[in-house]
């Protein structure tokens, strides 16, 4: 019998991961090509999850509770604490900024669906207020709240697909240009940034490492298979060019949407609309819950502050004021956001805890029957390394 407390962390991870980077990939990707993207989704999938396993490892040498500003604390001293600092607080408000973007844009899409229109800023704010609450009830909270929009995600993708997938045409997935990567790639990295919430689960199942291990590896195949299948269906149907093409959404202020009308438009369906409506709302709200909750804990344990009471009052004032207010002057930062986003994924969940990991392995033995969550020794830690200095290479020279 399937453990229930597993599926829902693998739910968690499946959430936080499918989200904005569902939605954006088929835009993003779309001058790359699908078979080009494939590779490129599997290379990112390969290292952003072996950067959540490095995350965990390091996690579990500290006590429960500790969150990224303790690990770089107590493995890099105080510069890794400063790094870890800004770039968590980059990553993780850049990232709530682009779900209450896209989440918002979505909101106000559907209101205007029912004739009721609002400003802007208003289904900013309600959709902000709606779910942070939930967020501020806790992991569990989030847990139960995940899985009902979870299995009404993933059934609502099923039907998608196999409502879409007839009218694909084989040639609109040929072509692409390999050289096009280095726009796409930090959206990429950024669909895989799960492991922020990585150590907010090791609290939450006790540090049962075979669970957590199960966890990792399969919360992230999912969003991986979800991806591949999500971008062909996309990429077969939408066309690449023209005013309503893929490569046009990219600068547009309002993707989310204008992907749901773009694909209405191509697909001939009555269902289409309102199957899409109901999925891009879930994507972010889930990615949304996911991402809030790892921002509540590392602020909850940076600041040293608790979790309830007017304390967990400020820490949530904390996490959704900034981005909230950024998503109010700049209304239209949804992919913009993820891009930028990704540098720091790049930064704190894959270099850092490379990093983090070999400086733990040369100060704590393993016991008798232990092994490191990534094999390979100091050889995988030094790749992974040299991986993520590429990899930021690439993003400031594009």
């Amino acid at each position: 019998m399937l453990n229930s407390k597993l599926i829902g962390g693998i739910l968690l991870i499946v959430g936080t991961s499918i989200g904005g980077g569902m939605l954006a990939l088929p835009v993003s990707t779309a001058e790359v090509g699908f078979t080009n993207s494939l590779i490129f989704l599997v290379f990112c999938w390969a290292v952003m999850t072996a950067g959540a396993l490095l995350v965990l490892e390091v996690n579990l040498r500290l006590p429960a509770g500790s969150n990224m500003i303790s690990m770089a604390k107590s493995t890099l001293g105080l510069p890794g604490q400063i790094i870890a600092w800004i770039t968590y607080l980059f990553l993780l408000y850049t990232l709530l900024s682009a779900y209450i973007s896209g989440g918002s844009d979505v909101f106000d899409s559907l209101l205007h669906k029912v004739g009721i229109n609002v400003p802007n800023w208003l289904s900013a704010l309600v959709f902000t207020a709606l779910f942070s609450f939930v967020v501020y009830k806790g992991i569990r909270s989030v847990d139960y709240v995940n899985r009902g929009l979870m299995f009404g995600k993933l059934g609502v993708y099923v039907l998608l697909v196999a409502i879409i997938s007839p009218h694909v045409t084989p040639m609109s997935l040929t072509g692409g240009k390999a050289s096009a990567f280095t726009g796409t790639l930090m959206i990429l990295i950024t669909s895989f940034g799960f492991a922020s919430i990585v150590p907010s689960l090791r609290d939450y199942f006790e540090e049962d490492i075979a669970m957590l291990r199960k966890v990792i590896l399969f919360g992230s195949l999912i969003p991986l298979f979800c991806y591949i299948v999500w971008d062909a269906v996309i990429m077969g149907v939408i066309s690449r060019e023209g005013d309503a093409g893929l490569l046009a959404l990219m600068n547009s202020e309002h993707a989310t949407s204008g992907l749901t009308d773009a694909l209405t438009n191509s697909v001939n369906s009555p269902l289409i609309s309102g199957f899409f409506g109901f999925f891009t709302s879930i994507c972010m709200v889930t990615a949304f819950l996911g991402v809030s909750l790892g921002l509540f804990d590392f602020l909850a344990d940076g600041l040293n502050l608790k979790k309830s009471g007017n304390q967990g009052k400020s820490t949530l004032a904390l996490t959704f004021l900034p981005p909230l207010l950024v998503v109010l002057i700049y209304p239209g930062i949804y992919l913009h956001a993820l891009s930028y986003a990704g540098i720091c994924c790049v930064i704190l969940l894959l270099l850092l805890p490379a990093i983090m990991a070999w400086k733990g392995r040369q100060t704590c033995q393993l016991a008798a029957g232990e092994s490191h969550l990534v094999p390979g020794g100091t050889l995988s830690l030094g790749f992974l390394g040299f991986v993520a200095i590429g990899l930021l290479i690439i993003a400031v020279a594009a």
